[in-house]
C-alpha cells in the first residue's frame, strides 16, 4: 500500500510549473502551478534546461490538460454539473474552476497519501478566498471509488466528466478495464492518456522513453500498461464507451494549431475523449 505522495504526481506538477515559467503557458495557462509546487522557480527552470529531452514531457502535459479542460468546457455546455478528477495530483483546476458560476461541482479522487500532501501545499500556497474542494480519499486496492464519491454527495444518475490522467501507465490492465467499465455505467464522459508500447519508437526516441522508464521505476512507480491505439479502441468498445476520439502526436499538433505538426502515425502520447453510450 502506498504510504507517501505520488512521486510521479509530484513530477507531473514540476512540469506544470515550468510551462508557466519557459512558455508562459502558451499551451496551458495555470496561474497557481507554480506556487502549488512549492520550489524555487529559478532552480526547476535551470533543472529544465539542463536536460531538454524533457520538453517533450512538459509539453504533452501541457497539452493533455488543455485537450481536457477544452473538452469539459463544451460538456459544460451541454448542461454537465459534475466533474470528477480521478488521481488529481497537484492538479490546480478545482480551484480555478472557471465554470464555478455555472453550478460545476469538482471531485478530487486519489490515494489519501497523495491528498494528505495536496491539503498541505494548498494551505501553504494558495491565497485566502480560493474555494474549498470535495476531496474523496480512496484506496484503489480496497475501495470502489464509485462508491466513496456517493458517500461525498456525488450524483450517480447526472451527467458527469471524468479527467483520469497521468495515470493509466501506472496500472494493470485489469485496473484500467474496471475503471473505465465503471466510468461507462454511469453514463459520464472521460478524457484520459495512455502511451504506446516501447516497440513503436526506435532511435532517439526509444532511448528517450526507455530513461524515463527507468526514471519512474527508481522512483518505486513503474510503467505497467501501453497499449496499441487499435487495442485501446477495442477496449473502449468493449467497456462501453459508444463514441471516442484518440488524439496522437500529430492529431494533438493539429489540435493545438502546431505550424510543423509530426506525420500521421507518429508514436508518442495519447488522449483519449470517450462518450458511453447511455
Amino acid at each position: 500500500m502506498q504510504a507517501e505522495a505520488s512521486l510521479t504526481a509530484k513530477g507531473a506538477a514540476k512540469h506544470r510549473a515550468v510551462h508557466q515559467l519557459l512558455e508562459g503557458g502558451r499551451i496551458l495557462s495555470d496561474p497557481l502551478a507554480v506556487a502549488m509546487l512549492g520550489e524555487d522557480p529559478d532552480a526547476i527552470v535551470r533543472e529544465a534546461e539542463e536536460d531538454p529531452d524533457r520538453r517533450t514531457m512538459r509539453l504533452f502535459i501541457a497539452a493533455r490538460s488543455r485537450f481536457a479542460e477544452d473538452r469539459l468546457a463544451d460538456a459544460v455546455g451541454r448542461d454537465v454539473r459534475q466533474l470528477v478528477l480521478l488521481g488529481a495530483g497537484l492538479d490546480t483546476f478545482g480551484l480555478r474552476n472557471p465554470h464555478r458560476d455555472k453550478g460545476l461541482s469538482v471531485y478530487e479522487v486519489d490515494h489519501p497519501a497523495t491528498q494528505a500532501w495536496k491539503r498541505e501545499r494548498i494551505a501553504a500556497a494558495a491565497p485566502a478566498g480560493l474555494p474549498a474542494l470535495n476531496f474523496v480519499a480512496v484506496d484503489f486496492e480496497k475501495q470502489s471509488f464509485l462508491d466513496e464519491l456517493a458517500k461525498a454527495g456525488f450524483d450517480r444518475h447526472a451527467a458527469s466528466f471524468f479527467i483520469w490522467l497521468g495515470v493509466t501507465p501506472y496500472l494493470t490492465r485489469e485496473a484500467i478495464v474496471a475503471t473505465l467499465a465503471a466510468i461507462a455505467r454511469v453514463a459520464a464522459e472521460v478524457v484520459f492518456d495512455y502511451g504506446e508500447p516501447l516497440e513503436a519508437f526506435s532511435g532517439a526516441r526509444r532511448a528517450a522513453m526507455e530513461a524515463f522508464q527507468a526514471r519512474v521505476a527508481a522512483l518505486g512507480e513503474p510503467l505497467i500498461s501501453r497499449f496499441w491505439p487499435a487495442e485501446m479502441a477495442r477496449l473502449l468498445r468493449e467497456t462501453g464507451f459508444a463514441r471516442f476520439d484518440d488524439f496522437g502526436p500529430h492529431e494533438m499538433a493539429v489540435y493545438l494549431g502546431a505550424p510543423a505538426p509530426p506525420p500521421a502515425g507518429t508514436p508518442g502520447g495519447h488522449v483519449v475523449h470517450a462518450r458511453s453510450g447511455g
